[in-house]
């Protein structure tokens, strides 16, 4: 296991200064006025009897000690002021109090009798307040004779303020606010309907009220309208609905409560139907459909394979299974074609995808199966051309989601000889959805194979004879994937030698015309995303800036069925993939019983890798990703995710990389790759955060409160089934984060890492231990650490005489602080092993100053600590030792630590003090 260039060294704060820290958080007084004051008032006092000037002095120091933040102070000064016209005693003693956290006081009924009053009194006033500016506002909007428009706005925006203020939203619903609000919904108007569901968001906690005045059927037609701005309010809403709705389902209701709580699971499903509904609805806007299926996709399937419930994924496919095919058979332009962009078919893909991984055994798989058959057949046979078109764009849409589901379409009688033929259509429409489905049938090798010798003379002629770029770009990605078939095996080759190049040449060159529309230029990233898989196609990509810049350009767009493609070439030209090296003797074997090799392409070695991914720097690649990664379009599936990670990996490699990779954002966008998405793509994400941390000031790295969420990544790498790598560099860049602050030592306790940081001080290699203990050294600054069992102990003091000297530095200095910080541990070390005396023997005799300065530090804190153990070593070597480095001047602590052990021997009789030094 490789060990980092530059890893960050393991802090040890106060442990060789031979005392404790301040605690986190505490502060030193500062000096100037107020201390100064403070002082003087104390001495003064000291000098004046007189009752009237002593309680000036009083509240004049109670003052200073406010303003030195030691609310002690003033409320010790202020012990009972009897004065009731002594207004600025009063004052001081209710900030003290404030200070303290004693609201409860004073304890004089009219005090408090009247405090509450004033209270009710500000709340009255507050609410009356806004409840005129609610009626004020809705009086303003429902006027059909006010022909303002700019005041309607504003009175539209004052509304949405006031509902996001707890009392503003308790008015509006109380005034039958929801009903109001439905009003301005049926008004048509766009900046009404937009306000209106604006504010209807802030009154999520009574989602069973608004479902019940406006209704699923209206809601789910507020999303199909066509202003694309209250499509998106319209879902926005009702994902909190959704949220809300489920919410409701997780919680255990019991006894009286489980008898007048409502079963939102009917509401929930109604609001699911009515989804699906909008699907095939011909009325239905483009977005409208969309944002439908995003929440469809959010809020159906299981969240985790863990929960064991599907129920749900189950009533959709059987409720709406078809209407979501229609969506992915939609042929634009063709006769009663729904209205879709140009990511509805991607999204139903994912859905349908996420639907199926949903299943838990083959007869529901089964299920799904036979309904998609059952739907294809219906537009296939006995129809229309029009019919058969359907029934191919169905099968594209399964291939794209979930691929057992489409192979097992295409299989039908029909299908691919069709696919074949229409290829050969004069119609472009009826070419361009024969040649997808043919490109996303050759994904598996059998298909592959069939297709390489069916339908590549096919392809080819339409390549070289068709006059239309959109037809030519799809022809050139299916013999782009088929040239692909070999992958990485440098000596699986389907075309004839620089037939790729020529090839990933055009796609370049295509993917460079700004002239061509999005949609045609994506399938040229399409083919580079196979061809890419050829390591002179890789050379040559890093080296066409233009054609980067491109492909980056599109990763940027609104067309975001394209980021896949775009991983998927970032993972080729990085290698990021994984790559395991052959063992040599099966190697031997398999050359003996004749069997295939893989052979790696020359340009696959890791300089040359080196260089493609410093030009992939170069060009940007990093705030292209940045942006592909804050998408919550479906396209962004959680296996595109995995390839962004991996390709993050690759990035921040090498570490003088890395401080590159965090200024264009990186650090930001790989906290959410580490938390969602596949258990492969979180890991990778967690180990770049890592390597960022290992090398970089986290601090500057993570700034402000992002700092606390690379934690758990971190911990994430800790896990048994990681590589060693993944748990040593988990270990360093938890080192250095637990010696920033104690606000973090207690996350990293949050996250349960304390057990698994000890374990790792149990391993056999010898840098996962160093790591371990450095770790561990680090967080016993940590009070409930330090309080804790410290079951590695033994294995501190142990490795305190190990012969690596780093180990030995990380072991001694985690005991010089835990000895100081919490002193039962002194005697306790006596018993861990009878070796104890040699091993502080050689840390004091040591060459090392460190090591020296930590053996003095842990003698000093034992002798401290009890007569018993300083007993035990006064009677050894130890006493000379001491002697000889407390006149050691060219190592002052060294020699400070020693003489302070000398002096307790001496307070404890156990020897007698020199005269020389008396």
């Amino acid at each position: 296991m490789p060990v980092p260039r530059c890893a960050r060294p393991s802090r040890c704060p106060s442990a060789g200064d031979g005392g404790a820290a301040p605690g986190a958080g505490q502060r030193a007084l500062p000096g100037g006025g107020p201390r100064r004051g403070l002082a003087a008032y104390t001495e003064a006092l000291s000098l004046c009897d007189a009752g009237p000037e002593r309680a000036v002095l009083h509240r004049n120091r109670a003052a200073c000690y406010l303003k030195l933040v030691r609310a002690a102070g003033p409320a010790r000064d202020l012990p009972g002021t009897s004065d009731g016209r002594d207004v600025k005693a009063l004052f001081r003693r209710s900030q003290a109090l404030q200070r303290l956290g004693r609201l409860d006081q004073p304890k004089n009924k009219a005090f408090q009798e009247a405090l509450r009053a004033l209270g009710s009194s500000m709340h009255e006033k507050t609410m009356s307040c806004t409840d005129s500016k609610v009626e004020q506002m809705f009086q303003i909007l429902l006027d059909l004779k006010e022909n303002d428009v700019d005041k309607k706005q504003k009175a539209a925006q004052n509304l949405i303020v006031l509902a996001r203020e707890e009392a503003g939203a308790e008015k509006i619903f109380q005034s039958d606010g929801v009903r109001l609000l439905t009003q301005l919904l049926d008004t048509a108007k766009a900046d009404l309907m937009l306000a209106a569901l604006r504010t209807l968001l802030c009154l999520y906690l009574q989602t069973t009220a608004i479902l019940a005045e406006l209704g699923a059927p209206r809601l789910s037609a507020v999303l199909g309208v066509e202003h694309e701005q209250v499509s998106l309010a319209a879902c926005n809403l009702l994902h909190v609905m959704f949220d809300s709705l489920k919410e409701g389902l997780q919680k255990d209701f019991r006894g009286k409560e489980d008898a007048v709580v409502l079963d939102s699971s009917k509401d929930l499903k109604l609001l699911i139907k009515h989804l699906l509904e909008l699907l095939a609805l011909e009325g239905a806007s483009a977005h409208g459909r969309d944002n439908a299926l995003n929440l469809l996709i959010k809020v159906v399937p299981r969240k985790s394979p863990k929960e064991t419930n599907n129920s749900m994924s189950l009533w959709v496919i059987d409720q709406g299974l078809k209407k979501i095919l229609e969506v992915g058979s939609t042929v634009s332009g063709s006769p009663g074609s729904l209205p879709v962009t140009e990511n509805s078919r991607m999204s139903a893909s994912v859905l349908l995808s996420k639907l199926y991984d949903d299943l838990k055994c083959d007869a529901e798989r089964e299920n799904f199966h036979q309904l998609c058959k059952d739907y294809v057949r219906s537009w296939f046979e006995g129809q229309d051309l029009v019919g058969k078109l359907r029934a191919i764009q169905t099968v594209s849409c399964l291939l794209q989601g979930p691929s057992d589901a489409g192979n097992r379409v295409l299989e039908l009688e029909g299908i691919m000889d069709s696919v074949l033929s229409l290829c050969a259509s004069v119609r472009e429409a009826h070419q361009l959805v024969a040649v997808e489905a043919l490109i996303h049938a050759a994904d598996k090798a059998k298909r592959a194979s069939f297709i390489t010798a069916n339908g590549v003379s096919l392809l080819k002629e339409i390549y070289k004879h068709s006059e239309r770029d959109s037809i030519r770009i799809r022809a050139l990605v299916g013999l782009c994937k088929l040239g692909s078939a070999g992958g990485t095996d440098f000596s699986m080759k389907q075309f004839a030698e620089g037939s790729t190049l020529k090839l990933a040449k055009q796609c370049r060159k295509w993917l460079c015309n700004e002239a061509m529309d999005v949609g045609t230029r994506r399938w040229a990233v399409e083919g580079l995303a196979y061809l890419t898989f050829d390591a002179d196609v890789k050379e040559e990509f890093v080296e066409d800036k233009a054609a980067l810049q491109a492909m980056f350009q599109l990763a940027r767009s609104e067309d975001r069925s394209v980021l896949y493609a775009v991983a998927s070439t970032l993972v080729n030209c990085t290698n990021s993939y994984d790559h395991e090296e052959p063992d040599p003797q099966m190697l031997e074997l398999a050359k003996y019983a004749k069997q295939h090799i893989p052979e790696q392409h020359p340009k696959d070695k890791p300089d040359f890798v080196k260089r493609r991914v410093r030009k992939l720097l170069t060009a940007g690649v990093v705030s292209a990703l940045a942006c592909m990664v804050k998408s919550e379009n479906p396209a962004l599936t959680n296996s595109c995710r995995e390839l962004i990670s991996r390709v993050f990996l690759a990035l921040v490699e090498e570490a003088e990389d890395r401080g590159g990779v965090v200024a264009q954002g990186g650090g930001k966008a790989l906290i959410p790759l580490s938390l969602e998405g596949t258990e492969v793509g979180q890991t990778k994400a967690a180990q770049a955060l890592a390597k960022i941390t290992i090398t970089s000031n986290p601090e500057m790295a993570f700034p402000g409160e992002r700092i606390y969420e690379v934690v758990r990544p971190l911990v994430s790498l800790l896990h048994l089934q990681r590589t060693g790598l993944e748990n040593f560099e988990g270990l360093m860049a938890l080192t250095n984060l637990a010696g920033i602050s104690e606000r973090l030592r207690q996350k990293i306790l949050k996250e349960k890492a304390v057990p698994m940081i000890e374990g790792y001080m149990f391993e056999e290699h010898e840098l996962i231990r160093l790591a371990a203990t450095e770790c561990m050294c680090n967080m016993a600054m940590s009070r409930e650490v330090r309080a804790g069992p410290v079951t590695g102990l033994k294995l501190m003091v142990l490795y305190s005489g190990e012969e690596d000297e780093k180990l030995r530095r990380a072991a001694s200095g985690t005991l010089a602080m835990l000895t100081a910080l919490h002193p039962p541990i002194c005697k306790r070390i006596p018993q861990v092993t009878v070796h104890w005396l040699e091993i502080l023997q050689a840390l004091l005799l040591s060459t090392s100053a460190e090591l020296q300065h930590r053996g003095a530090v842990v003698v000093m804190n034992m002798v401290a600590a009890g007569r018993d153990v300083a007993e035990q070593l006064m009677a050894s070597e130890v006493l000379e030792i001491l002697s000889v480095l407390a006149k050691d001047k060219e190592k002052p602590r060294v020699a400070q630590a020693a003489k302070e052990s000398l002096a307790q021997a001496v307070a404890y009789g156990l020897i007698q003090p020199n005269p020389e030094h008396a």
